[in-house]
């Protein structure tokens, strides 16, 4: 038996992680590069193969069912993910033909059915013999409509397409849709975050002659952009104290620097983030209410994510309480009955369609059907926010998704129920805290941030305030 590569062993035993156990990408990968013993280079391979087959399982699974004529469902799950992989190797990197099909060959004997080695062969074969311009005009050519076309194209579900599209179209900006696609398709940078009370800003750190490429770009005041290699390392050359930088999107940084920056901060003001696990935007609503005297309490449904907020916040905000509860619950807010807060972040649990550049499984992941669930827990957090907010307080809804289900739709309907609510401008909000380098077309109050326009997340940002 030929020697099969540990970063494609590494890689495949990612998609089956993520295909038989719901696991995340993100976790999963560092998990087995580290078990493999893998160095830099065969770990940036393991990375590109395991990455570029999830993020283009949609486009690879339909040039394989025409390339085998059979339907992706009669393959067996373990010679998909071989074939997915050789369909990569093939089509998205600059492998060598036969080493990606003996490759795949010998890890469909490794690692599957060895007598399906052959239709292995076969079917890589055929689909390295046709560029992949014209592997896009046959999947044209045999598709029910444009948007399964375009759904196959670009990967992703044709009601992720519809989703987005709408979105765009609200904005007067539906041109943008196959700018949108591509941006998802594109592996973002690692962008840090550099909180108040570092000791060093994020422009200082960028004009000095790093190791690692450090630039100071982008819409977040508080953000940097690594050039490439280890972010941990990146970290250390900020300088900055311990803790104070970490890896976040500048999205995320906005959605919380616009609820603590939308008006100066009083001292003494109590402040709650509402649902806070992983904890990155607690650290930024922390870092901020230490340098203006306020407190925060943290809440987490899960005790598990509530641990991971707390870490988040040791060394970096003392001012942070962390709490586990149900967010719609009265003990969310604190022992003391109509407990009430002068800001709220209301981080609620979302599609989470707003990050598939940086999560490329969970466009397969979520189904239409899921989001009437979704925005009814939405709607229940923010009334119970809403019960919560002290007069003249300021409430912050963010979502990690553009769907309009998730967005206008939840503000309007919570406008609606809570007359004692007015939404102030989360444009002008965002737009100050990034100095005007943002554009945000269109005529609603909310803000929705875009990877292909802003180079962030699809996050979605909303400001009430209680009359």
């Amino acid at each position: 038996m030929s020697a099969i590569s540990k970063p494609r062993l590494v890689a495949y035993d990612v998609l089956r992680d993520v295909e038989d156990r719901d696991a995340y990408a993100n976790l999963a990968l560092p998990a087995r590069i580290r078990e493999a013993g893998l160095d830099a280079r065969d770990a940036g391979l393991a990375t590109e193969l395991a990455a570029g087959a999830l993020r283009w399982r949609g486009r690879y699974d339909r040039i394989i069912e025409l390339a085998a004529r059979r339907e992706i469902e009669r393959i067996d799950s373990r010679t998909r993910n071989v074939l997915r992989l050789g369909a990569h190797q093939l089509l998205g990197m600059r492998t060598a033909a036969h080493a990606a099909v003996n490759e795949s060959v010998e890890l469909q004997r490794r690692v599957g059915n060895r007598a399906a080695a052959g239709f292995v062969n076969g079917v890589l074969r055929t689909i390295g013999r046709t560029e992949s311009a014209e592997w896009d005009t046959r999947i044209a050519e045999n598709a029910r409509n444009a948007d399964d076309a375009l759904a196959a194209q670009s990967s992703h579900p044709a009601w992720v397409i519809r989703a987005v599209r709408d979105a765009l179209h609200a904005e007067g900006r539906r041109d943008e849709l196959e700018d949108l696609l591509a941006a998802d398709n594109v592996a973002p940078r690692v962008s840090l975050a550099v909180l108040p009370g570092a000791g060093v800003a994020p422009e200082d750190i960028a004009d000095r002659d790093n190791r690692v490429e450090l630039t100071f770009t982008g819409p977040s005041p508080l953000g940097l952009e690594v050039g490439g290699g280890d972010p941990a390392r990146a970290i250390e050359e900020t300088g900055a104290r311990s803790g104070f930088a970490r890896v976040q999107d500048q999205g995320s940084q906005l959605a919380a620097l616009a609820l603590t920056r939308a008006r100066p901060v009083q001292s003494g003001e109590r402040w709650l983030d509402l649902c806070a696990g992983p904890g990155g935007k607690t650290a930024v609503l922390g870092a901020e209410a230490n340098a203006g005297g306020a407190t925060v309490r943290a809440n987490e449904v899960s005790e598990h994510r509530a641990e991971l907020v707390r870490r988040s916040v040791t060394g970096v905000a003392e001012a942070v309480e962390v709490v586990s509860h149900d967010g719609r619950s009265e003990a969310a807010f604190g022992s003391s009955s109509g407990a009430t807060f002068d800001r709220i972040l209301v981080d609620a649990p979302c599609s989470g369609l707003g990050a598939l550049r940086r999560r490329p499984e969970a466009r397969w992941r979520k189904q239409p059907s899921d989001l009437p669930e979704l925005t009814q827990l939405q709607g229940e957090l923010l009334d119970a926010a809403a019960d919560h907010l002290a007069p003249g307080g300021l409430l912050a809804y963010v979502t990690c998704s553009p769907h309009l289900a998730e967005t206008r739709v939840t503000v309007d309907r919570l406008l609606r129920r809570h007359p004692e609510l007015v939404e102030r401008s989360a444009r002008d909000a965002v737009a100050a805290v990034a100095q005007g380098a943002i554009d945000f077309p269109g005529e609603t109050l909310s803000a929705q941030l875009w990877p292909h326009r802003h180079g962030t997340d699809a996050m979605f940002i909303a400001l009430l305030e209680r009359r």
